[in-house]
């Protein structure tokens, strides 16, 4: 069954439609750092973008996080992930895997994806590989030094408003830079709130190489080229969390095209992050290029007015991405669609599964029982149709999202994943299985219970 899009995901393609329209076969103007007013622009309408230099990042770090990038990549533990985008289902160009506190889990495209655990206090994680579990604990650690600068750049932010001095702060922060605002702030909520904002708990890390990719999609809006990633907000995040992004390139240190000065545009060899504001045709969009270790961060409410995009470069890419993810329902078929991915890290996840699919046959059985008492002789009327009402919704929902994951697992392009990835209709059962007190398509029960209901209707 083909899902029909949500009324945001309507509302979000008029909105790019439209704007399409407007722009006809015109490029909206888009600034790179060879531009004059690119540090100006970026002051004025970008302030809450905050960029650090490779070289302001411990070089040890450095080494650390660009191996076990490489470990992760090397024992497959990256996947392109099946989401569904305007009720179709596409494969990302983009590999990825998730890594944050146990338990936690990011939904982003309509695809839930679970957390393979960094090393915690008071939580035992088993790794397929011993060389996995280290990568895991390098990104902890990476995990640790991006909230404090986070920390910091909130700070200095708060101080540069509170100063109301427009460039007071450069927001592309070279090594050398003096830092301001640390140890500022007298408010003690000021400081708790700075550390909720970033209370990173799951890190998204990507990998792509443009040179084995067949296709990819054309920037729409400024002529910026081929995009990885398009035009989006972060989705899930806790509000005004701060988002926090390292980038390793494989690239050479300081390696460009030797012809950058003369390109127009940007320099479609080295990969960039794009930034806009969210439908605005009047503000000119930003191209920054993204060299080996450079790191960047979204502050406060940037996730929510502006959107961003990753522009290709020519080598492959990896990014780890730290969030404050929302914690969520809707676990068990999310996370068997994925099959058996997570095998390959870690079995952490395999007895919360089992345990969550123990309440969740509890779950058939209470309802089975609802559908016993609604049919038993003598319930008042009143009483009776107060059930059925209730449980009528209920069961609605949960035939169309049952049919709905069927779809997906059967869908045209979930045939193509190899053997292991692809997805698993779970929980499902056969109309005659004995183990199950009710089908698993409910279509007959639910007519069965809109007839009852007419009936009981004074």
């Amino acid at each position: 069954m083909k899902r029909s899009p949500t009324v945001e995901e309507q509302e979000r393609e008029a909105k790019k439609l439209r704007l399409l329209e407007e722009l006809e076969d015109t490029w909206l103007p888009y600034l790179t750092p060879k531009d004059d007013e690119f540090y100006q622009q970026w002051q004025l309408k970008y302030p809450k973008l905050v960029f650090r230099e490779a070289d302001s990042v411990p070089e040890e770090l450095h080494k650390e996080v660009q191996e076990a990038f490489l470990t992760l990549h090397k024992h497959g533990c990256l996947f392109r992930d099946l989401v569904r985008i305007q009720g179709k289902d596409l494969l990302t160009p983009v590999s990825r895997i998730l890594i944050g506190n146990p338990g936690c889990t990011y939904k982003y495209l309509n695809t839930r994806l679970f957390t393979i655990p960094w090393p915690v206090n008071g939580s035992v994680a088993n790794y397929t590989k011993d060389e996995i579990g280290a990568a895991c604990q390098t990104f902890l650690k990476l995990n640790d030094y991006l909230q404090l600068e986070t920390i910091q750049a909130l700070e200095e932010l708060t101080s540069k408003e509170k100063a109301g001095v427009d460039d007071a702060l450069p927001v592309y922060i070279a090594p050398d830079y003096p830092r301001l605002g640390l140890g500022l702030s007298s408010d003690r909520q000021e400081e708790v709130d700075y550390k909720s904002r970033a209370a990173y708990n799951v890190t998204l890390l990507n990998f792509m190489d443009p040179q084995k990719m067949s296709y990819l999609k054309e920037e729409p809006y400024f002529g910026m080229g081929n995009m990885a990633v398009s035009w989006h907000h972060d989705e899930n995040l806790v509000e005004k969390s701060a988002v926090a992004v390292y980038n390793y390139t494989c690239e050479g240190p300081g390696e460009e095209s030797e012809n950058d000065s003369q390109l127009e545009g940007r320099d479609p060899d080295t990969w960039h992050v794009g930034f806009k504001i969210s439908w605005d045709i009047e503000t000119p969009g930003l191209a920054i290029p993204l060299h080996q270790g450079d790191c960047y961060f979204m502050l406060d409410e940037l996730n929510a007015t502006h959107q961003h995009c990753v522009l290709a470069g020519s080598q492959p890419r990896f990014s780890s991405t730290h969030r404050v993810a929302e914690v969520e329902f809707e676990w068990l078929r999310q996370f068997w669609f994925q099959n058996n991915r997570y095998k390959q890290c870690t079995d952490w996840w395999y007895q919360p599964m089992t345990e969550l699919e123990g309440h969740w046959k509890k779950m058939e059985e209470v309802t089975n029982a609802v559908l016993r008492e609604v049919r038993r002789e003598g319930l008042p009327v009143e009483q009776r149709r107060g059930i059925l009402t209730a449980i009528l919704a209920s069961l609605t929902t949960r035939q169309n999202l049952r049919r709905e994951w069927h779809a997906r697992c059967q869908s045209r392009i979930a045939r193509t994943l190899p053997v292991d990835q692809k997805p698993e209709c779970r929980p499902y059962w056969e109309k005659d299985d004995p183990a199950m007190r009710l089908p698993f398509d409910l279509a007959d029960i639910i007519a069965d219970l809109r007839a009852q209901l007419l009936q009981a209707k004074p």
